[in-house]
């Protein structure tokens, strides 16, 4: 049995659910599929197909015959490369100052995507604040600090970074040691509620129609999970502030859902998202630890407003451990976990080296949507109020359990500009890569086109007819 199968076979079995739906998961393709010394595409193929399959399972449980999902690995892999482009133009992943500095005693890695967290970096660095500082002098401020030091002073001064370590660093420091105790997908009772009824699906409906899921999340893997929701025939809403920024990624991972403006410090606008709750079967966020608790939108709230309700949430670095409620994003996480180190000594390379791809946010965000339907499933068969935890420092650690192999960085980097497909936008027109899985039965994809924030009253739809 090939890794991506075993590994398949763990993540299913650890969750208890029907070994038989197994025989129905056809994965094809094998490693190395990405220039990589980890299996980055043994992840991208596996949380693609875990959310899949859970996606065909619940089909059945409404009416739909059991049918085989096929994925295979090398367009997975793809997906996760995030590629799109509006009028045929791209834009860049990262901003000018994101990325690796050369401090005193080894480096660290700045996110500078957010125009906030570049100003609280470069007032750190007693560098003038905007967008006009040229790198070269973030560079030569950066080189006159220890690490730790430069890192402490940032993120006190609200900014977002990591130092950069070798993973027998990370694995020597308390958080390391608070996310291996974590499970890869934590999946927990949240309270007592009868099983929601939800109507029997038609022969050509899609496994999750009707299904309505609340979408508070920014940054890629969180906003992956309400993609592939939608993916599923799911009504899924994206609830953005007015006032905060959002990456240039909001474009893509917006297919399929409605967008609408919510701003939690009015009392009218937090009695419109009360009134999205309680007609809602899932709520996904993907702020810091006790973020939205300030609000009132911890789960044990939200399932005490909507009994029945499956609260997803995603962190960073983890529920719990010192680095908590450190902001994080994908690229800080590699730094810090080692894995830029690691592939750096795989390449022989004496500076940090990336991962080709964001694979701790893509494969957290499929393994949201994978434990998202875990629950809804014990919902509609065992009643309860469910909560699901998934961070990207333990995906990472699931990521490392698959071992890693100087030899696959042979493996040409494949060109996902061959397989963009054109979605309909309001930003444009919008060309991005297809959700991976073939369903034998169901016809997934999105419904509904990208929008911009705010593009839709925060109300839900009327159900459609089937």
């Amino acid at each position: 049995m090939h890794n991506a199968e075993l590994q398949l076979r763990e993540l299913w079995n650890n969750h208890k659910l029907d070994p038989d739906a197994l025989t129905r998961i056809q994965l094809t393709g094998s490693e190395p599929v990405l220039p990589s010394s980890f299996s980055t595409g043994t992840a991208a193929q596996v949380s693609i197909a875990a959310a899949a399959a859970m996606a065909a399972e619940i089909g059945h449980l409404r009416g739909l015959p059991k049918q085989t999902v096929t994925v295979d690995m090398l367009q997975a892999a793809i997906e996760c490369t995030a590629l799109f482009t509006v009028d045929d133009e791209s834009t860049p992943a990262f901003a000018e100052l994101s990325g690796l500095y050369l401090c005193k005693d080894g480096w660290i890695r700045l996110h500078a995507n957010f125009d906030h967290h570049r100003d609280a970096a470069l007032q750190v660095l007693d560098l003038p604040v905007g967008a006009d500082t040229p790198r070269s002098d973030v560079e030569a401020k950066a080189a006159l600090y220890e690490k730790q030091a430069l890192e402490e002073a940032i993120l006190d001064n609200g900014g977002a970074c990591a130092v950069v370590r070798t993973i027998a660093e990370w694995d020597a420091l308390e958080q390391s040691k608070a996310v291996a105790r974590l499970p890869l997908v934590e999946i927990t009772r949240l309270g007592e509620a009868e099983p929601k009824q939800h109507p029997t699906l038609k022969d050509k409906q899609a496994p999750l129609a009707g299904i309505r899921v609340l979408d508070l999340t920014r940054i890629l893997a969180g906003p992956v999970c309400g993609r592939t929701l939608a993916a599923y025939g799911a009504d899924v809403m994206l609830i953005n502030s007015p006032v905060l920024p959002n990456i240039q990624s909001i474009v893509e991972t917006s297919r399929g859902k409605l967008s609408a403006h919510i701003n939690l410090h009015i009392e009218s606008d937090k009695k419109k998202l009360d009134n999205l709750i309680a007609d809602a079967q899932v709520f996904v966020q993907g702020y810091r630890p006790g973020s939205l608790a300030t609000h009132g939108l911890t789960p044990e709230s939200i399932a005490e407003q909507n009994p029945g309700i499956v609260y997803t949430s995603l962190s960073a670095y983890g529920r719990t451990g010192p680095f908590s409620s450190r902001r994080g994003y994908d690229s800080l996480l590699q730094s810090a976990s080692g894995f830029n180190m690691a592939e750096a000594q795989a390449m022989q390379s004496s500076a940090p080296q990336a991962l080709p791809v964001q694979i701790l946010d893509y494969a957290s965000g499929f393994l949201m949507a994978f434990g998202t339907q875990v629950a809804l499933q014990k919902q509609m068969t065992q009643g309860g109020s469910w909560h699901v935890q998934v961070s990207l420092a333990r995906t990472g650690l699931w990521l490392r359990s698959m071992g890693q192999s100087a030899e696959n960085l042979s493996c040409p980097k494949p060109d996902p500009h061959e397989y963009l497909q054109s979605y309909e936008s309001s930003w444009g027109a919008l060309k991005a890569l297809p959700h991976a899985p073939a369903f034998s039965h169901s016809k997934v994809g999105w419904t509904r086109p990208s929008t911009k924030p705010g593009s839709d009253p925060a109300q839900w739809p009327a159900p459609q007819p089937g």
